[in-house]
């Protein structure tokens, strides 16, 4: 990943459930509430980017268990939840993922950095796994034509996120210069 991936800098732009562990003056405006502290046990949906540092630094140094809270607790954002691992877990192919978020896997992995969950880790493996066969056939079709399939396979395309669509465009790249090949041994 890379400084300047802008796939990575929106996948930590994406908000994410939070819950402040303490006060915190002038926040307020987070809650719709300008003229007040932002008040323990608020929740607020925060960028990836700041909710990760907060809520794995500790608020001091002394191994005492109260003092070494963080600033605040993450929870898992929605396109992760129970109901979207057991769609997904009944038929990957079912769910468009890009109506969860635009950059589902990187989100997920993005998650598990931060949570150890094993069962989301083979869900969303198993996903990749299973939509990634149909999107290969899909860019194979596509590749039949110079248009990557466009008009065809809108529908398609459509519920893809970014990785996937990554890979349709890597697959039917591969499609098409597999043919042009093809044809340039077959003129000689």
């Amino acid at each position: 990943m890379s400084y300047y991936d802008i796939d990575a800098i929106l996948t930590d732009a994406e908000k994410v459930p939070c819950k402040f562990e303490l006060d915190v003056p002038e926040l307020g405006y987070l809650d719709n509430n300008p003229s007040q502290p932002l008040k323990t046990g608020t929740s607020v949906g925060l960028p990836l980017w700041l909710a990760e540092p907060l809520a794995l630094t500790s608020r001091s140094i002394s191994s005492s268990e109260e003092d070494s809270k963080s600033f605040v607790s993450l929870d898992l954002p929605p396109s992760l939840s129970n109901e979207v691992m057991s769609a997904l877990k009944a038929d990957p192919r079912a769910v468009p993922l890009r109506d969860q978020s635009h950059n589902f896997y990187g989100l997920g992995t993005r998650m598990l950095d931060v949570f150890e969950e094993r069962e989301i880790c083979t869900i969303l493996r198993r996903t990749f796994v299973t939509r990634a066969t149909d999107i290969a056939l899909h860019a194979r079709k596509a590749g039949a034509t110079e248009d990557m399939g466009v008009g065809t396979g809108e529908d398609f395309l459509r519920g893809l996120e970014e990785w996937e669509r990554m890979l349709f465009r890597k697959a039917h790249e591969g499609t098409k210069g597999s043919k042009e090949w093809m044809e340039g041994i077959k003129k000689h």
